[in-house]
């Protein structure tokens, strides 16, 4: 039954159905129009019935409850279904990618030591205020990706939020020794190279340290950002009584190697794209840092919504009970009130034949 497919695949784009042949017996709908169950009374002229427009409704009403109950019988033996469609909305967000420190200083809590008792570990608490970031944030498109002795990637831009949130619960893993930040970045850069929407596109990184980038890191994350230019945010986790990025240390000791963390927020500064610093010594100061980039990333998206198949066979079929419930309900109220109302239809028109004849 291909030209039946065919017919019905040309009537939209939003609708299906399983078993397409079945669609065949559609024809059977015409028979409530060609025969009815219900009783046929003879009548030896028509002239003799008086006029009833309520009854030729009704008939009309049942003719149709008839046609409608065969249609939906049919369309729910086919397996009628809505088509799973990307409808495209407007809304508030970003394509964000996720950059998150996995060496073993994470594992610390902001005291620099195990976490003990009811003490939260750095990457426990990045952990558990990251989902709720991602919850409020519904349309964005997000990516995963970490680092520690090199760069991993995790889960590449999506909006299936529940993938995020898979990703986002093994942070707090057992981490590595090293911190690779720069080849970090590189990775979460290079998310963005085919990304051709024009949304707004942001790196959070989350990491409480850094490392020397080499100048050829240096010179290709130049070379992305100069691409792709991203809006860039680092959410230092910092260790109390460690030094912080903003700090100027004293002449003679301002060098990478003895405050690497404060020469990387010198080189994200000089990457010319807007950037931010974020420096947090508790899980408090992370949630305020999170609840700020929520807040400033909150540009107009346009976004795609999958929208899931729906099975709609068992609304047809609730659909036709209701029809041959109908039709069923007049068969029996026709048993009932046949016998009574004929001999006073009958008497009627024996009454009016002698007034037709004068």
């Amino acid at each position: 039954m291909k030209w039946v497919a065919t017919a019905w695949d040309g009537l939209s784009g939003h609708w299906g159905v399983d078993h397409p042949a079945v669609l065949a017996l559609l024809m059977l709908a015409l028979l409530p129009l060609l025969a009815t169950p219900f009783r046929r009374g003879g009548v030896p002229a028509i002239a003799l019935i008086p006029e009833d427009r309520v009854s030729r409704l009704m008939s009309a009403a049942l003719r149709l409850a008839g046609m409608v109950a065969i249609l939906a019988l049919v369309l729910g033996m086919a397996g009628l279904h809505r088509r799973e469609q990307s409808v495209e909305r407007e809304g508030t967000g970003a394509h964000l990618v996720l950059l998150l420190d996995r060496s073993s200083s994470m594992d610390n809590s902001f005291a620099d030591r195990a976490p003990t008792g009811d003490q939260e570990s750095k990457s426990a608490a990045a952990k558990r205020l990251l989902t709720d970031f991602v919850a409020r944030r519904p349309h964005d498109r997000i990516a995963v990706a970490a680092f520690s002795t090199s760069p991993m990637p995790v889960l590449p831009l999506t909006d299936h939020h529940a993938v995020v949130d898979a990703a986002i619960a093994a942070i707090d893993r057992p981490g590595l020794a090293f911190t690779d930040v720069g080849r970090g970045l590189a990775l979460a850069f290079s998310y963005f190279s085919e990304d051709t929407d024009e949304s707004s596109r942001a790196v959070l990184l989350v990491s409480d340290g850094a490392a020397l980038i080499d100048r050829r890191v240096q010179e290709a994350l130049r070379d992305a950002v100069a691409r792709t230019p991203v809006h860039l945010y680092w959410l230092f986790l910092r260790s109390r009584g460690s030094k912080g990025i903003f700090d100027v240390p004293p002449p003679g000791e301002d060098t990478p190697q003895a405050n690497p963390e404060r020469h990387l927020h010198l080189f994200l500064e000089s990457l010319g794209v807007p950037y931010r610093a974020f420096e947090a010594t508790s899980p408090e100061a992370v949630g305020q840092a999170i609840t700020e980039i929520d807040r400033q990333e909150t540009r107009p998206i346009r976004y795609l919504e999958r929208v899931p198949r729906r099975d709609l066979a068992r609304v047809a079929y609730l659909i036709a009970a209701l029809c041959l419930g109908l039709l069923v309900i007049a068969k029996l109220a026709e048993r009932r009130l046949m016998p009574s109302r004929l001999p006073d239809v009958r008497a009627s028109a024996i009454a009016d034949e002698p007034r037709r004849a004068a």
